[in-house]
């Protein structure tokens, strides 16, 4: 395949096509359901669909088949069914994964940008969903021209673009079984939801961590009642909470406590981590913009990469019954209710993890209150298999002539549920996870930004990537 060519189908493809309908697509407001109840009233996750499905079909790629799947009441998934070239030797199915959904705007942008405007300044196209993930099915198709352009070959590729992602892909299990039989062998998975530390050279994700998310509520009184007339006699609820969240996690190291959250490190995963630490000295923290004064978990550049990706960790993501500040008057509440949040380890079982957390948290609770746990989210972790020789070979040269720099893995401290699920059913599949993401791209907050540029060379590196599974015979 013509290294030369495939970077003038991507280059051409990305300014004259890809980037006018990628921003049309950042404008519409296609908030994922989790965040937005009327979603499905609203049409934007379907009007997002449909307009990257137009898109892709306007390309023209020889015997693509686009379908729309939507169940009711579930957010919709575009499906785009590519055929093998005639020169393909691998039968499998390569599977290409990316999401359409979006999260919240979230707080105030800066000045001349906003969540669904897109604007194209210095080589970056900002607006909300961009980099997360608006891109991802764009690159995959232009990656397939490029291909076809290079005198390539390439085998059969599913895209898959769901629109439930942000919200914990609570729908794709559903779709999966529909799809499963129709999709094959499935012999390589190419996820673009993912990124790196810098934009030099492809990252490539090792290892994602799981989740558990629920809702403790802590209820000490029927009705609320004056703090003056009750205090001292009725125990605060937020009390309770505090004492049962030390059941939970140390309070001075931020340490989990749960045993069913914790798992040895494997030694190649910190050895990863001192090879990344090495390569970026003071990345871990630096990235993040800490008050005057404020200082990291710890000092060792290692460990805060480990706690980040092999270790779990809580977070306190929401909370109910507590008043603000302004109007709170003196008032002993009913009840306190916090949303926590614990990122576990890959191989942790999210369910055992779950009964243990309801366990801790509702056995001899502190003066009899009232504990319920409730609306939970449970996601497990994944691990990417070794690199099979011909995936290897092919990493390093899209390292050599695309980046002109070797591909780096590292773990990631998020989730991405599709690559747990593919993962099971697709043992024996070579999982490619990679994507445009920096560590500076404001994924989740205001001013997400896509490094166009950045963008153009993974999406060159994917078209090498299904050319050398096309022609490994896998």
């Amino acid at each position: 395949m013509e290294h030369a060519q495939v970077r003038e189908a991507v280059v051409t493809g990305w300014n004259d096509h890809v980037l006018p309908s990628l921003s049309a697509l950042v404008e519409i407001p296609a908030v994922s359901p989790a965040y937005d109840a009327g979603w499905e009233g609203k049409g934007h996750l379907r009007a997002a669909v449909d307009h990257v499905r137009d898109w892709v079909e306007s390309r023209g790629l020889p015997g693509v088949r686009c379908e729309v799947v939507c169940f009711e009441g579930r957010a919709p998934l575009l499906v785009v069914d590519v055929p093998a070239t005639a020169g393909a030797v691998s039968r499998g199915t390569a599977l290409l994964y990316g999401h359409l959904d979006k999260q919240p705007p979230l707080g105030d942008w800066s000045e001349g940008l906003g969540p669904w405007r897109a604007v194209l300044r210095d080589g970056r196209l900002y607006g909300r969903g961009a980099v997360d993930d608006g891109y991802a099915g764009y690159a995959a198709v232009t990656a397939l021209e490029a291909v076809r352009a290079g005198g390539g070959e390439h085998a059969r590729v599913v895209l898959v673009l769901e629109t439930g992602e942000e919200s914990g892909s609570p729908d794709l299990p559903v779709y999966l079984e529909r799809l499963a039989e129709g999709l094959g062998e499935v012999s390589l998975v190419v996820c673009l939801d993912g990124g790196g530390g810098d934009y030099e050279r492809m990252w490539l994700t090792t290892s994602l961590r799981g989740v558990v998310q629920a809702t403790v509520t802590v209820r000490v009184l029927e009705t609320a009642a004056h703090s003056g007339v009750a205090s001292g006699i009725v125990p605060s609820s937020f009390r309770v909470m505090r004492r049962l969240l030390d059941r939970l996690e140390d309070a001075e190291t931020g340490e989990v406590t749960v045993p069913e959250m914790n798992v040895p490190i494997p030694p190649e995963r910190r050895a990863e981590a001192e090879a990344l630490a090495a390569l970026r000295p003071g990345e871990a923290a630096g990235r993040f913009r800490l008050p005057a004064g404020m200082r990291p978990v710890c000092g060792d550049e290692v460990e805060l990469l480990l706690n980040n990706t092999w270790r779990p960790t809580l977070s306190v993501i929401g909370a109910a019954g507590l008043p603000d500040p302004a109007v709170a008057g003196a008032v002993l509440r009913a009840a306190t209710s916090l949303r926590l949040s614990f990122r576990t380890p890959p191989p942790v079982d999210a369910e055992a993890a779950k009964e243990a957390l309801v366990k801790i948290l509702t056995t001899d609770v502190p003066y009899g209150a009232q504990v319920e746990v409730t609306d939970f989210l449970l996601l497990n972790g994944w691990q990417a298999p070794p690199a099979a020789p011909w995936l290897d070979t092919a990493l390093r040269d899209s390292g050599e002539h695309v980046f002109g720099a070797e591909p780096r893995g590292f773990a990631l401290g998020g989730g991405i549920p599709f690559m747990e699920m593919l993962g099971r059913r697709y043992p024996s599949a070579q999982f490619v996870v990679t994507g445009a993401l920096g560590a500076d791209s404001n994924m989740h907050v205001p001013d997400e930004w896509l490094n166009v540029p950045f963008a153009m060379r993974v999406t060159e590196a994917v078209a090498h990537i299904l050319h050398a599974h096309a022609r490994a015979g896998v």
